[in-house]
C-alpha cells in the first residue's frame, strides 16, 4: 500500500509567503502615514497650522470648509503682499509681535481689521480709537445690536480686556465692552480682548465656535497673521519623520513582527476559498418606512415631528452661522431674514404644536422640506 503526502508544494508556499510579505509591507507603509498624520502639530498661541489646545486649525479648517480663502502669513511682507481691500486682516498677538516698523506696516495696508487679545502697543497703532478699561472674565450674551455676536449668543470669552473710546468715534460694544467695533478711515476695525474663544481648546464652548466663525468670516478672504518668531528670523523646518516620537517607531516595529509571525502561522492554514452566501441586506428606504409605519401604528404624530424639526434644525442652523443651542427666537429670526418668509409662520412650523391629523403631519413635512431647500439655495 502506497502512501502519498498531501499538502502544498514549495511553490505554493512561496507565492503565500510573497503575499504575506506584500501586505507587511502595505500595513507598515499605512501604519508609518496614519502616525504622521495624527501626530499632534506643536505650535504657538493662535498659530493657524498649531492643533494643541492653544492653536487655531480647527478655525482655519472651519473657514476653509465654508468657502473662505485662509492666508496664513509668517511674516509681514507675506501680509503686505496677500492683502487687498476685500480682505479681513487678523492680527493675532503673540510674544513676537513687538517691532513698531512691522506694526506701522500692518498699519498701512487696505483692508478691515480684527485684532484678537491686543497690547497697548499694538492697539495704539492698529486701533488708535479705543483703550483698555479693565480686564474681566466674562461668559454671557451680547448685549449688543452687532450681527455677529447676536447671531453667536451666549459665550465664554474667559479673561477679556475691555475697551472704551479714546475720540468721538462711535463705538459697537459687546459682551461687557470685551468686543468693541468702529469704523474709521473707510475701514471696519474690530477688537476682542480674549483669544481662547478662538482656540482649538476654547472653541466648543457654548457659541464660542460660531462668534469666532461670524467675526473671522464676513470676507471672502482672511489674511491670518500670528507671528510665531521674531521678524527677520527664518523657521526651523523640520522633516516628517522627525515628528514621529521614537517610542512609535518600536511600536510599529514590534507590529511588524507580530503581523509576520501571526502570517507564518497562518501560511499552513491557508485553503481552498469557500463560497458563503451574503447576509440579508435592508434597505434603507425599508428602515425608513417601517418606522414610519410603526409611528402611525401608535399615532405617535408627535414624536414624528419632533424628529422631523430636530432633523431639519441640525442641518439648518449650522448654515445659519448660528450654534445648536440658539435659543428659538433667534432662530426664526436667521431664517426669515435669509427666506424672506413670514416669522410667525416659520415659528410655527420649526416650534409649533404637534399636528392633530394624519393630513397635519404629512404637511408639516413638505413645509419643513420647502424651508430647509430655501435656506440652502439662498
Amino acid at each position: 500500500m502506497t502512501t502519498t503526502a498531501v499538502g502544498p508544494t514549495l511553490r505554493q508556499r512561496w507565492r503565500t509567503i510573497r503575499w504575506v510579505l506584500l501586505t507587511l509591507a502595505i500595513l507598515t507603509a499605512v501604519s508609518l502615514v496614519g502616525v504622521w498624520l495624527t501626530a499632534s502639530r506643536p505650535g504657538g498661541r493662535m498659530d493657524p497650522t498649531a492643533t494643541s489646545p492653544a492653536g487655531a486649525h480647527a478655525l482655519v479648517a472651519l473657514l476653509r470648509d465654508h468657502g473662505i480663502e485662509v492666508v496664513e502669513a509668517q511674516h509681514v511682507d507675506d501680509v503686505v503682499a496677500a492683502m487687498r481691500p476685500d480682505s479681513l486682516l487678523l492680527v493675532a498677538q503673540t510674544d513676537y509681535l513687538v517691532a513698531e516698523d512691522a506694526l506701522h506696516r500692518l498699519a498701512d495696508v487696505p483692508g478691515d481689521r480684527l485684532l484678537v487679545e491686543p497690547v497697548s502697543r499694538s492697539r495704539e497703532v492698529l486701533a488708535p480709537e479705543v483703550r483698555a478699561a479693565a480686564s474681566t472674565s466674562f461668559g454671557g450674551e451680547p448685549d449688543c445690536e452687532l450681527r455677529e455676536a447676536d447671531r453667536a449668543g451666549d459665550v465664554e470669552l474667559g479673561i477679556s480686556d475691555t475697551y472704551e473710546p479714546t475720540g468721538d468715534v462711535p463705538l459697537t460694544r459687546c459682551y461687557d465692552d470685551a468686543l468693541v467695533r468702529y469704523s474709521a478711515d473707510g475701514r471696519t476695525v474690530t477688537v476682542v480682548g480674549s483669544a481662547d474663544f478662538m482656540t482649538n481648546g476654547g472653541l466648543l464652548k457654548r457659541g464660542n465656535a460660531a462668534l469666532a466663525m461670524n467675526l473671522a468670516g464676513t470676507h471672502p478672504r482672511v489674511v491670518w497673521y500670528a507671528p510665531q518668531h521674531v521678524e527677520g528670523e527664518s523657521d526651523s523646518s523640520r522633516s516628517p519623520l522627525e515628528l514621529i516620537p521614537a517610542r512609535v517607531t518600536w511600536m510599529v516595529l514590534q507590529l511588524c513582527l507580530v503581523v509576520f509571525l501571526v502570517a507564518l502561522w497562518k501560511v499552513r492554514r491557508v485553503g481552498p476559498l469557500v463560497a458563503e452566501e451574503l447576509p440579508v441586506v435592508v434597505r434603507a428606504s425599508e428602515t425608513v418606512e417601517g418606522r414610519g409605519r410603526l409611528y402611525r401604528s401608535r399615532r405617535a404624530r408627535d414624536r414624528a415631528a419632533d424628529a422631523l424639526r430636530t432633523a431639519v434644525l441640525q442641518r439648518t442652523v449650522p448654515r445659519l452661522g448660528l450654534g445648536l443651542q440658539s435659543e428659538p427666537t433667534a432662530v426664526v429670526q436667521a431664517v426669515a431674514h435669509r427666506v424672506g418668509g413670514d416669522p410667525a409662520l416659520i415659528a410655527h412650523w420649526l416650534y409649533g404644536p404637534a399636528p392633530n391629523t394624519d393630513d397635519e403631519l404629512l404637511e408639516l413635512s413638505h413645509q419643513l422640506d420647502h424651508l430647509e431647500r430655501q435656506v440652502a439655495l439662498s
